[in-house]
């Protein structure tokens, strides 16, 4: 039998590989994680969800305080935001979560952790730190980075993405945001909020583009009360840069026009790491949305596994976690365990923000699937009113045999709303269960109980139904 040097080498620091390399190393085998950045965490610490959110809190309180007013509270004019300030507390947030992402910690649960960048020497060998080192089961977990399009004049007038906008020093009197995804928008809103003056491009007809239109329509127009500009079906033509500020020029139908903004920010998708790792001379299939994978997350060397953004499929940082599942089960066990995305969730975490799970309406209708909408709007909820918060609805979708699809959540704490769905669709309950559970009042959680009961109240007030309560009463009546 062959010896290697290790059971599974992780090369990626982030969601997906720091789970598969926890999980690995505490089952005992021979572990080495690699990471090419100075610290462990990937994109989601560091440039992703952790900093986001905690500059999109940060700028929620900062517009509560500006319009005190509608809370019954005397009107308050702050002070400007002093952006150093705010960059620090993202910093604080992220050192402490850090600690969990440790190399120490990883080095007490059995793993060896090394710093620098590696490539394949073949299917079995790497070469990292000018040495070569071999391994039975490999993990590509390289995660993914902001995707640059090639317009003419932009790195010139230079721009940033979401490695640079958190380390900012300053806020910026004015911001354009190319591209109308989750992270554009929701950074859109914040600094929006902050103080910012910001446009937003978007080439299609819609902002957030995979959700349904209703929903997204919704989001722009909270965006644009709170000062959001948007320039839809825009095509950008090319970006001038002045010691004035930078130029956007772009064609709108039969028009050009210019926005102008202090910073560009980019903000179009995201790239798959796969440069520099050697995969073509080891024959691993990929191309420019990420290595390509079977649903056990196997390449097409089958000891080689992706997961995490690198594999071009769900790029959030659970679904990674997920996936890092996935590799322990095959790489480690031997089990074939598969990936099921059916009741992926996710949220945009704008106010008020959009979660869904399942499919919605575009997806269903682009599959061809017969289905039927069920409605809550938040404007009927006490606790929503309560909270000055009362814009939005959720949508649950059925098939023909009255079987749950997906749900979609526009509201206040849309993504917490959302986990009583995760366990009900992942654990199989019926809805009839969910419609007959007690909440406390006044929640927001009400709300899915609420649209569970209206299928069933649709059923027991119908006229079918009536009629035959009426015979049964007069049956009743004759026998007394």
């Amino acid at each position: 039998m062959t010896k290697y040097d290790y059971d599974l080498v992780v090369i990626g620091g982030g969601a997906a590989g720091l789970t598969t390399a926890s999980g690995a190393a505490q089952l005992g085998a021979r572990t080495l994680l690699l990471e090419k950045d100075e610290a462990l965490g990937g994109d989601c610490l560091h440039f992703g969800c952790v900093p986001s959110k905690s500059l999109i809190r940060t700028a929620a309180v900062y517009h509560q305080m500006k319009n005190s007013k509608r809370y019954g509270l005397p009107p308050v004019s702050p002070p400007p935001v002093d952006y150093t300030e705010v960059a620090k507390r993202i910093q604080r947030v992220i050192d402490v979560i850090q600690k969990h992402d440790s190399v120490e910690r990883f080095n007490r649960l059995g793993a060896e952790v090394r710093f620098g960048s590696s490539e394949f020497v073949d299917e079995h060998t790497l070469r990292f730190a000018e040495r070569e080192i071999t391994a039975r089961k490999i993990l590509l977990a390289t995660g993914s980075r902001a995707a640059v399009p090639a317009i003419d004049g932009l790195e010139e007038a230079g721009y940033i993405t979401n490695r640079e906008i958190f380390k900012l020093t300053k806020l910026p009197e004015s911001m354009v945001i190319v591209g109308a995804g989750a992270i554009a928008i929701e950074m859109a809103q914040a600094f929006s909020r902050l103080g910012t003056e910001v446009s937003v491009i978007q080439r299609s007809e819609q902002i957030l583009s995979k959700e349904d239109k209703d929903m997204a329509d919704m989001v722009m127009q909270a965006l644009q009360e709170e000062g959001v500009t948007f320039h839809l079906q825009c095509q950008i033509k090319k970006v001038n840069g002045t010691p004035e500020g930078k130029t956007v020029v772009v064609q709108q139908g039969d028009r050009e026009k210019s926005i102008k903004g202090e910073k560009i920010l980019i903000a179009l998708g995201r790239q798959a790491n796969v440069e520099h790792l050697g995969l073509d001379g080891i024959d691993i299939d990929y191309n420019n949305k990420g290595i390509q994978v079977d649903n056990r997350l196997r390449t097409s060397r089958q000891h080689i596994f992706a997961a995490g953004d690198v594999n071009g499929g769900y790029q959030f940082t659970h679904a990674a976690g997920y996936e890092g599942g996935i590799v322990v089960s095959n790489a480690i066990f031997n089990l074939p365990r598969r990936a099921n995305y059916t009741w992926m969730p996710w949220c945009t975490y704008t106010s008020p923000e959009l979660a869904s799970i399942g499919m919605n309406e575009k997806r269903a209708k682009k599959e061809g699937i017969e289905y039927s909408v069920w409605k809550e709007d938040f404007s009927a909820s006490d606790r929503a009113l309560a909270e000055e918060e009362a814009r939005g609805s959720l949508k649950l979708l059925l098939d023909k045999k009255g079987k749950p699809l997906g749900v979609q959540i526009l509201g206040p704490h849309g993504g917490e709303l959302l986990s009583e769905w995760v366990a009900v669709l992942n654990g199989k309950v019926k809805l009839s269960t969910l419609a007959g559970a007690v909440h406390p009042y006044p929640t927001l959680g009400e709300i899915n109980k609420k649209v569970t009961g209206s299928i069933f109240a649709e059923k027991i007030f119908s006229e079918k139904t009536r009629n035959l309560l009426q015979l049964i009463f007069r049956y009743q009546g004759s026998s007394v």
